[in-house]
């Protein structure tokens, strides 16, 4: 009986616990599905008014930048017009400069836009230079668009004085110490050899006259540092040929490189425009060099001191001073004659300013990339537009082509030679030889320069200098895009790579002579 009676309570209890934890359970559920269900309407209740207020009236974010950037620049637009009046109509120089400037950028956003897996990202001054030949061709557009001579010059020769500063802020003594042997071939040697070979094939392709076969050849011997110089500190970050220093040669060589040929350039220009007889053209080249200098220096001494380091907003007075006094220099030496004076005291001042003031010379590089970056999209949009496809001989594109293609050729296989005896292996020589290819902002300046100084003083070379401003054209949306794409896909092959984190390869430590 005892036994029996145990049993049936010990299986009572059991009945009673299976048949209560399902109701535990039940409950919990119960408990947590409530618990959600408030939890998911109180985020409800939270987002709710943001919710009202992304779709409220007025509108937000991003639709109301959107409209007060268009309201003010209209604003903008409304005074500018009140001022001048026709200048900012359809044909008026204004409104050709602002159709131009927003045209460049939108070309250069969408080439950004177009990515391909594996492949580099092309430079968006293409894009730029795309859009302002597109403008140029475009029967509609080409009508209402116009700008004079004197406001392209000027604005072209804006954007000359910011590379110039840039180039000459850029130049660094240490390296140019440890790397002068290597460094000044580099940047001498390709660029006399392809201003040389170009003058010798256009003498006999083209019918060009010695004069202006050399003119042509220093406008095409420039390495453009605006594709070369963001594909270095790329593969710099990355440790790609750091132990070596190649990106540090690049940088350092390709401003060299565009001061030799616009210096060359500036010679040539006076010559073939020049009345007087040869020995005259030397000395006056001369006497330009010598003035530049002189005047560089002084005001390089100047820049120095004033303003001094216990000034507030240093850098900004810095730039500010740069560029008044560059740009001052470049446009006054057009205007009083002496032609190639002004580039070369910018070069003298700019590199005399950045030696004293050290590491401080980044925050004043950085105010002058912002200035470059406004006068980027007008530089290559009106590049772009100067080329007109209509007024294109039948055979000039072939013999332009032509010119650039076998002139690039010499250029590279020099390159590859000059650097059999600086220390580098043949796939690093192969690598720079290429690297040393891509053509953009000293092409831009200087090719339109020679067309400008045409139509005012000799209208009669105005087929030579559009020769000039094609070839120019050519070779920039030959080069500029195939040396980014070779520079971003090679590099990484060909170059050995370094942990950048470990290994910090000062310039003091570099073996190359």
């Amino acid at each position: 009986m005892y036994t029996t009676e145990s049993k049936d309570e010990h299986l009572e209890d059991k009945n009673v616990q299976s048949s209560t934890t399902p109701q535990i359970l039940k409950d919990n559920n119960i408990r947590e599905h409530e618990e959600t269900k408030q939890t998911v309407l109180t985020e409800t209740e939270e987002t709710k008014p943001e919710m009202e207020k992304k779709s409220s009236c007025p509108p937000q974010g991003t639709l109301n930048k959107f409209i007060t950037n268009g309201v003010v620049l209209f604003m903008i637009w409304c005074i500018t017009w009140s001022l001048s009046g026709p200048e900012v109509l359809p044909g008026g120089n204004l409104f050709g400069v602002l159709i131009i400037f927003y045209s460049s950028i939108i070309g250069g956003k969408l080439l950004e836009l177009i990515r391909i897996p594996s492949v580099p990202q092309l430079p968006p001054l293409l894009g730029m230079l795309l859009a302002g030949f597109t403008i140029r061709n475009v029967p509609f557009i080409s009508e209402h668009v116009h700008i004079s001579n004197t406001w392209s010059s000027t604005l072209r020769n804006t954007a000359l004085t910011i590379i110039l500063i840039r180039a000459g802020l850029g130049l660094d003594p240490q390296a140019l110490k440890h790397l002068k042997g290597v460094c000044l071939r580099l940047s001498m040697g390709p660029c006399l050899m392809e201003a040389c070979s170009a003058a010798v094939i256009s003498h006999f392709l083209m019918n060009f006259s010695w004069q202006w076969g050399f003119l042509l050849g220093f406008v095409l011997g420039a390495v453009s540092p605006a594709v070369v110089v963001p594909a270095m500190l790329v593969l710099q970050e990355k440790g790609y040929g750091v132990e070596k220093g190649i990106p540090t040669l690049l940088i350092a060589a390709s401003s060299l490189d565009d001061i030799l040929a616009i210096t060359g350039f500036n010679t040539c220009l006076s010559i073939v425009f020049s009345t007087g007889g040869i020995l005259n053209n030397v000395i006056a080249s001369f006497r330009d060099i010598l003035v530049g200098v002189l005047v560089g220096t002084v005001l390089g001494f100047f820049v120095r001191y004033f303003p001094s380091g216990d000034q507030t907003k240093l850098p900004l007075k810095r730039a500010s001073l740069l560029l008044s006094m560059c740009v001052s220099a470049v446009l006054g030496s057009h205007r009083i004659g002496l032609h190639g004076a002004g580039g070369l005291c910018t070069l003298v001042l700019t590199f005399m300013a950045g030696m004293n003031w050290s590491k401080e010379k980044i925050s004043v590089q950085k105010i002058i990339t912002t200035a470059w970056n406004v006068f980027q999209p007008l530089l290559f949009g009106l590049v772009g537009s100067e080329v007109s496809v209509a007024s294109l001989k039948s055979n000039a594109i072939g013999l332009c082509v032509a010119t650039v293609s076998l002139s690039l050729l010499i250029r590279i296989s020099f390159t590859f030679a000059l650097m059999c005896f600086a220390g580098f292996s043949f796939k690093e020589k192969i690598f720079i030889a290429l690297s040393w290819m891509p053509k953009a902002t000293v092409q831009a300046v200087l090719g339109p320069l020679a067309l400008e100084t045409a139509r005012i003083s000799a209208p009669h070379l105005e087929p030579y200098s559009k020769d000039v401003m094609t070839v120019a054209f050519l070779a920039i949306l030959i080069t500029a895009p195939n040396g980014a794409l070779i520079i971003g896909i090679l590099g990484p092959k060909v170059l050995t790579r370094c942990d950048a984190s470990k290994i910090r390869v000062e310039l003091t430590e570099l073996k190359l002579h």
